[in-house]
């Protein structure tokens, strides 16, 4: 099991469209392997130990004394994406993509691609705050969602034009850093904007034109995403399920099944996958429990659904899987994304399991933006606006 230490004493760097200055930000991370020698959170110095994670991609967290945030969907709009990361007191909101989070863990719940037009600069802005925040004792995870592992897979129906745009751009613009793909990807989310404004203004919008930019786009996603493509790649550093401390992270839901079969080993298989043939696997498979199927862990909405479509007795039986999946693993709660609630962020079962995708994106719900702060194993939500923010606390438990 790999284990990695996450913290480290280097000053925090802004994230820049200079190629040096990326270069320096992504060579300051330096990891260390740690391990808890007591129960406390704080190190003889009084500061809180390290984080330390374990798997390939991380499946397992710990992360002691630490405030934990998490964010939902943001489906390609970048807007409501910062708008968030301000929320959750991570972001700064000047425009200057600073992580302000210090020691605070930050988790994404994915479908950050697909029906939006900045998917590359959310991920782009993530990868940044997670270089940021590694040098202040904080980190960001990111676990992927359905839409991750469909793009993958080659199905763009949901994708945006501007989102095929983008893909041309960022190539073009990876060009530009001599295919250097760590000094393009940190800093597209500096230079994203400039770039979208200087394509619309000098588009053509001949039908023809269109269609044949169309077509280029879809090729350059592909060159990005498929299995084994520089994005793919990026992705697989991801998994699809997530344990900080108490707390289960995932897309859609995980089943006692999911567990029985091995958090880690999902993660791995679908990690392998992305990254395409290699020498040891000449064509790796789509893993199955994980990325398909109504009840695999992207794509299962048995504890997001609400209503008189349950019968009590339902309801009963979704609480025993529940129960019996957090107690396999030892987790107090699950977090959840995939299926947008239009009441806003909530819990249910007891708050055994919360539910925090908002549909925040223009293209879902075009709703507020919410995130889900706990600290010492307690939950609340957090409703903000550009000009003032309201704190909602939703339920508390121990």
């Amino acid at each position: 099991m790999a284990t990695l230490s996450l913290t480290c004493s280097l000053p925090l760097q802004p994230p820049s469209s200079s190629q040096s200055q990326s270069r320096k930000l992504i060579d300051s991370i330096v990891s260390t392997p740690f391990q808890y020698s007591s129960s406390s959170t704080t190190s003889s110095n009084g500061s809180l130990k390290p984080i330390v994670v374990d798997g390939d991609p991380p499946t397992f967290v710990s992360a002691p004394g630490r405030r934990i945030v998490a964010v939902g969907d943001l489906h390609g709009d970048l807007d409501k994406a910062r708008c968030a990361l301000e929320t959750a007191g991570v972001l700064s909101s000047d425009g200057q993509s600073l992580w302000i989070g210090g020691e605070t863990v930050l988790v994404q719940l994915g479908d950050i691609l697909d029906r939006g037009e900045d998917e590359l600069a959310i991920l782009s802005l993530l990868k940044s705050l997670d270089i940021q925040a590694k040098a202040h004792g904080g980190a960001v995870f990111q676990v992927n969602g359905n839409h991750e592992t469909m793009n993958v897979e080659g199905d763009y129906r949901y994708v945006d034009n501007g989102a095929l745009d983008e893909c041309i751009d960022f190539l073009e613009y990876l060009d530009k850093c001599e295919r250097n793909w760590e000094e393009a990807f940190v800093s597209w989310c500096a230079v994203s904007a400039r770039w979208k404004q200087d394509r619309k203004v000098s588009q053509n919008y001949w039908a023809q034109w269109n269609l044949v930019k169309r077509q280029k786009g879809v090729i350059a996603r592909s060159i990005l995403m498929r299995p084994g493509g520089p994005l793919a790649c990026e992705l697989a550093r991801h998994g699809v399920v997530l344990k900080v401390d108490d707390w289960l992270f995932c897309h859609g839901g995980l089943l006692p099944h999911h567990v029985a079969y091995g958090l880690e080993r999902l993660n791995r298989e679908v990690s392998r996958w992305m990254k395409g043939p290699s020498e040891e696997d000449n064509s790796p498979q789509i893993p199955f429990t994980a990325t398909r199927g109504y009840d695999s862990i992207v794509w299962n909405r048995l504890y997001s659904r609400d209503g008189p479509e349950l019968e009590n007795y339902q309801l009963e039986q979704v609480q025993y899987l529940l129960e019996e999946t957090l107690q396999s693993v030892g987790a107090k709660a699950m977090v959840v994304g995939h299926t947008p609630q239009p009441m806003g962020v909530n819990c249910k079962y007891n708050c055994r399991i919360w539910r925090i995708d908002v549909g925040m994106s223009r293209g879902v719900l075009d709703s507020s933006p919410e995130v889900l702060e706990i600290r010492d194993n307690k939950a609340r939500a957090i409703r903000s606006t550009r000009d003032r923010s309201n704190e909602l606390q939703v339920a508390d438990y121990t």
